[in-house]
């Protein structure tokens, strides 16, 4: 989940390279990887799979991204348990007769067994597809995944943040895992700025204050910045606090300004504070909590930090303070994963994606290992030629933790046509937060949460996911605030309909809540939200089980219908 809520990152542009070189829309670019190799042992592309259908016979080098499948994946054993949930005894007794086990060769990945042939892109859609791959997603299997993603933090100086080596291994696991079920994977490169905090004090009248640099955050000068405190605007007070150049009117030069969290990005705030002369800014949150934020790419900005909401109500004006920030900020390239079925109509496509980087300070194995995870799953039991009407585009972005840079470059580079051609996008970031929620993005803004309305289809996308939810066996889902805080941001700014899934990140669990859902009110959804404890044991794996099994059943019915989603 990103640090900031609706704001969108853009990265910066892509360099130009040499190499052999096509147009797709499952890149989102035109330029192939800068030196990385076309699938992860080197070779180069190949096409080994009989009658597979795709891009046509593409060549790349070894800078390409397109990763080839082996072999297609096998049919596995049946959740049974799930299927007589999602679709009732008798005609789960039906369903299970017409599908025969197959044993799976060794090594293979199981898929769903359709019970027909592979449809071609202008074949039937299976109607039935969506209760069979409601069933058939594993959490156990989602669970392993997350095993392996923890390993890899663990192994790579305890997180999986863009632009390190823990990354990067995420990727070659993910891109392994869809390669052995059958799929051709692309992972697109892009450029990106990556931030690196080492070191972050506050001391105020002699007295240390916890705090939190906000990313990409100048630093001050070695020695830190020593000035009085300038409490400038804060809420109620002012709806709008920091966000005009007036609330910094009279403030002492080189003073560190002290302002609220609220309505505007906080980029803007610091951009005004130093325009007024301000050395430094301090975020008060609204919340008891720690901050983790980003000023993302926003020009002239100051060193900025943050601060609870406890910590700042400390805070007095004239107060004298030092405020030491060590940040180190880089140019790097990092890459997308992209991969989609052979089968379904191309030119209405369904895109589902979730993040797979974490933020520094650990594993992310919530946030947003378990969203990733999960949409894995869901790829290797859908499996590459499922009886559908659209073809469906699985997604792992890159760099959504400072500020979606992924997800929009990505969106930012399909040509008008191939964007056109994407009826719906669904985003999954945090699906077994420990004290979790039930939410589904507010599509149309019918639950007035401060967010927006989304394209039309969007409140489609709401209804569907909420009836799967509560096929599931959650009581009451609830909405949540439709504000371009992750992936799908770049998508409705587009114009694309979009929807998904979420568990809570650093909101508290109320009193109704958990008396619906179970868990403690009172408490983050997730406590380990953007810390070192966002671990294997972070997750609720009834959480998990839940939202798999919504996520099988939705991408299982978009894929094959598409009624309500109007077309663009």
């Amino acid at each position: 989940m990103d640090r900031h809520p609706g704001i969108h990152g853009r990265g910066e542009p892509g360099r130009s390279i040499t190499a052999t070189v096509w147009r797709s829309p499952l890149h989102g670019v035109s330029t192939p990887d800068a030196g990385r190799p076309a699938v992860v042992d080197g070779t180069d592309f190949d096409r080994r799979r009989a009658g597979q259908q795709g891009w046509g016979a593409m060549r790349v080098g070894t800078t390409g991204t397109t990763e080839a499948a082996g072999r297609a994946g096998t049919p596995g054993r049946r959740a049974t348990h799930r299927l007589v949930r999602v679709l009732g005894a008798g005609v789960a007794a039906a369903a299970l007769a017409a599908c025969a086990n197959v044993p799976a060769e060794p090594g293979a990945t199981a898929t769903l067994d359709t019970g027909t042939s592979a449809a071609s892109s202008g074949g039937q859609a299976d109607p039935g597809l969506p209760e069979r791959l409601a069933a058939e997603v594993s959490a156990d299997a989602a669970y392993a995944h997350l095993q392996e993603l923890e390993r890899i933090a663990d192994a790579n100086d305890g997180n999986r943040a863009v632009g390190t080596s823990g990354y990067d291994a995420s990727v070659d696991y993910v891109v392994g895992e869809l390669r052995a079920a059958g799929y051709e994977v692309q992972t697109p490169s892009f450029d990106v700025r990556t931030f690196t905090s080492n070191d972050a004090r506050l001391t105020v009248a002699d007295a240390p204050v916890p705090t939190e640099v906000l990313s990409f955050s100048p630093a001050t000068p070695p020695g830190g910045l020593t000035a009085p405190l300038s409490v400038r605007a804060r809420a109620p007070q002012d709806p709008t606090p920091g966000c005009e150049a007036e609330d910094y009117a009279g403030m002492p030069a080189g003073a560190i300004a002290v302002v609220e969290r609220g309505v505007c990005p906080f980029g803007q705030k610091s951009q005004l504070a130093g325009a007024a002369g301000a050395g430094a800014v301090i975020i008060v949150n609204t919340e008891d909590a720690a901050l983790p934020a980003t000023l993302e790419d926003t020009p002239e900005v100051v060193p900025t930090a943050s601060v609870t909401r406890s910590a700042g109500a400390g805070l007095q004006d004239g107060q004298q303070a030092t405020l030491l920030l060590d940040t180190t900020i880089e140019q790097q390239t990092s890459r997308n994963v992209i991969a989609e079925t052979t089968t379904g109509d191309p030119d209405r496509v369904l895109v589902a994606g979730a993040h797979l980087d974490s933020a520094p300070e650990g594993a992310g194995i919530n946030d947003n290992g378990s969203g990733s995870a999960a949409l894995l799953e869901v790829a290797q039991k859908l499996g590459p030629a499922p009886p559908a009407g659209q073809q469906v585009r699985f997604a792992w972005w890159g760099a959504e933790e400072i500020g979606l840079v992924g997800a929009t470059k990505y969106v930012e580079g399909l040509s008008e046509p191939d964007l056109a051609r994407i009826a719906l996008y669904l985003n999954f970031d945090m699906v077994a937060s420990p004290n979790p929620a039930y939410l589904v993005y507010d599509g149309d803004d019918s639950d007035g949460l401060g967010g927006q309305a989304g394209p039309p289809g969007s409140e489609t996308a709401e209804r569907v996911l909420t009836d799967a939810l509560v096929a599931a066996g959650v009581p009451g889902p609830e909405g949540t605030a439709f504000d371009g805080r992750s992936d799908y941001g770049p998508f409705i700014d587009a114009g694309v309909p979009a929807g998904g899934l979420f568990t809570g990140a650093e909101k508290q669990k109320t009193p109704e809540q958990a008396e619906k859902w179970g868990g403690t009110a009172g408490q983050s959804f997730d406590p380990c939200y953007h810390t070192a404890c966002d671990r294997l044991t972070n997750i609720d794996r009834t959480a998990l089980d839940r939202n798999l099994t919504a996520m099988g059943s939705a991408i299982g019915r978009f894929a094959v219908d598409l009624t309500g989603v109007p077309a663009r």
